[in-house]
């Protein structure tokens, strides 16, 4: 056997069935074993052991009934009890002086369950990354809880997760399943139920049919009558957003058996190990790099953070990292600060760094991390290294909110080049910086997200008084409705915030073109006192903002006069448009 490189070699468990395991890496560093789950076979892991095994070594093998490995002779050959023991023969096998990292799919997830509660799994295994697959003893309480101690949340959860396992009964049933097997109808349902998934390949007929037992044997038993019991060491769920067959609150709501529990959504459906290899991989580094004495990372404190307040409503946004541009004053600090109290971990930035760090004072009142930076989002090289600075020292955010924005008055024909250069700069790039630096790593994150980009009723409503401003809103408005389209498949939304007058302290650094520094003052002063006599708060922005980020709306008006000017701009522009030529010139 090569101490690089891969290989194949058998062992056989105690009745007699033969189990194939392919072995990866260097045996000399820390063991990841990997373990598929129904109806696949060890290739379900090929992507992410070519990930992994740089840096692992990295251990998969076909369970008993699948791909290499022989069948049992009965029914009770498929009892769990079985399968946590073959996967503690193989650990002990590939790994014998030091404990394994367990990687878990589907029902590789609720063996490893099962194994990890068992006795002395701090001797035998360091870490458990769990996808799509429960613990059947925690599935069943989970269920009674629901039934016990009704809420509306929880029955919406019970009802989902039911109409999702509609399956397991029909597996109980005698034969029927198998011809569905034979005849093709199951594995069509399969490809039908998860919506196309990348991941999904054509399973073994073979396969399929004999993994049938795993439900006969087990599932009736475990989640009728639960037994559940506390596992001491570290566990990592990863709950893939469009799984159609396990919902993410069975998986993750776990947290009073699994003191050390770190939760993180994925995009992706059931068969995401295959689908994407890359932030599987990641998170399992993650996970077993801090397990084997490495730094602890800031995207494995939040998780950890995420699943200890799971059932928290008051804390939605527990666990997150908000980045929030022009945070320093007016809707961004009030968003920031909504943020904050909502449980977010928030980074401030402004170009003046004082307001900055005053906003990040009161946000910490709130018990998160809050972390101000100094940036002038019209800077490209120092939106970059500002971009850096974030995702090296906090991690990739959950949700960037691009606020920063100036003021700009006067007629068209007086707006000189250089004034259109720095609103250009500052609320048309700025926002595209903003989007530009943090989109690709949330990405390749894996994990979803958010980004909100400030626009203006501006963006739609045509002004002879706003040229300028009202230019550079409209682009951020269609920036936001291309972005949002074409980062919809990694599951990030992208809202485009329209406020109306809102009263800041925008209207205070209003740049009034064509006009002398005396003439500005005072129309800076009077458009000041016209917005704090509308009098709406940054806070009932910022409010707005919330909403339309948790309920990810694609356009999102803010005051009642941007409502109002939407719907004229859909149902009767020409009348904007005429109102237009009459208004009050500068």
């Amino acid at each position: 056997m090569s101490h690089n490189g891969a290989g194949t070699r058998r062992i056989t468990a105690n009745d007699g069935v033969s189990l194939a395991i392919q072995e990866h890496g260097d045996r000399a560093a820390p063991t990841v074993l990997a373990v598929h789950g129904y109806p696949d076979d060890h290739t379900v892991w090929d992507g992410v052991v070519a990930e992994l095994s740089e840096r692992f070594h990295v251990v998969t093998y076909d369970v008993r009934g699948a791909g290499g490995s022989t069948a049992p002779t009965s029914r009770a050959g498929y009892h769990l009890d079985r399968l946590a023991a073959d996967l503690g023969a193989v650990a002990d096998e590939v790994s014998p002086d030091r404990p394994v990292h367990l990687l878990a799919h589907d029902w590789g997830s609720i063996q490893a369950w099962h194994a990890v509660t068992g006795p002395g799994p701090r001797a035998r295994y360091a870490s458990l990354t769990s996808i799509s697959g429960p613990s059947l003893d925690y599935a069943g309480a989970w269920f009674r809880s629901r039934l016990r101690r009704p809420t509306a949340r929880g029955l919406r959860e019970l009802l989902v997760q039911l109409a999702s396992s509609g399956y397991i009964g029909f597996f109980q049933l005698p034969a029927l399943p198998e011809l569905a097997w034979r005849s093709g109808l199951l594995p069509a349902l399969m490809t039908r139920l998860s919506r196309g998934d990348t991941g999904l390949r054509r399973p073994s007929t073979q396969d399929g049919i004999r993994g049938l037992e795993l439900y006969r044997a087990n599932m009736l038993t475990r989640l009728t009558r639960p037994e559940p019991v506390p596992t001491g060491i570290p566990a990592q769920v990863l709950a893939p957003r469009h799984d159609p067959f396990v919902s993410a609150p069975l998986q993750s709501d776990v947290a009073r058996w699994v003191p050390e529990l770190t939760v993180r959504s994925v995009a992706g459906g059931h068969w995401v190990p295959r689908a994407h290899p890359k932030v599987i991989a990641r998170c399992v580094t993650e996970l077993a790099e801090q397990c084997e004495g490495g730094p602890s990372r800031p995207a494995l404190r939040r998780a950890h953070s995420r699943a200890t307040g799971i059932g928290r409503p008051s804390r939605p946004h527990q666990g997150s990292l908000a980045v929030i541009t022009g945070a320093g004053s007016g809707i961004g600090r009030a968003t920031a600060l909504a943020l904050a109290e909502r449980g977010a971990d928030v980074v401030i930035a402004d170009r003046d760094e004082p307001a900055a760090e005053q906003t990040c004072r009161e946000a910490s009142r709130h018990d998160v991390t809050a972390t101000a930076y100094q940036v002038d989002v019209a800077d490209p090289d120092a939106m970059a290294k500002f971009a850096d600075r974030v995702i090296t020292e906090h991690g990739v955010p959950d949700i960037v909110i691009n606020n920063a924005g100036i003021g700009m008055a006067g007629p068209f024909t007086e707006t000189s080049l250089a004034d259109w250069q720095r609103i250009i700069d500052v609320n048309l790039w700025g926002v595209i910086h903003g989007c530009r630096l943090f989109a690709t790593p949330m990405i390749e994150r894996g994990e979803g997200g958010q980004i909100v980009n400030l626009a203006s009723a501006a963006a739609y409503l045509p002004s002879r008084a706003l040229p300028a401003y009202s230019t550079t809103k409209a682009a951020v408005l269609m920036l936001s409705e291309c972005l949002r389209a074409e980062l919809a498949e990694h599951d990030i939304g992208v809202s485009a915030i329209c406020p109306g007058i809102v009263h800041t302290n925008i209207t205070t650094t209003t740049r009034f073109v064509g006009a002398d520094t005396d003439e500005e003052t005072r129309r800076q002063q009077a458009s000041h006192l016209a917005y704090g006599r509308r009098n709406y708060t940054p806070e009932r922005a910022a409010k707005e903002i919330l909403r339309a980020l948790e309920r990810n709306r694609a356009l999102a008006p803010v005051t009642p006069e941007a409502h109002l000017a939407l719907a004229a701009s859909r149902l009767t522009p020409a009348v904007l448009r005429a109102a237009a030529r009459r208004e009050v010139k500068f």
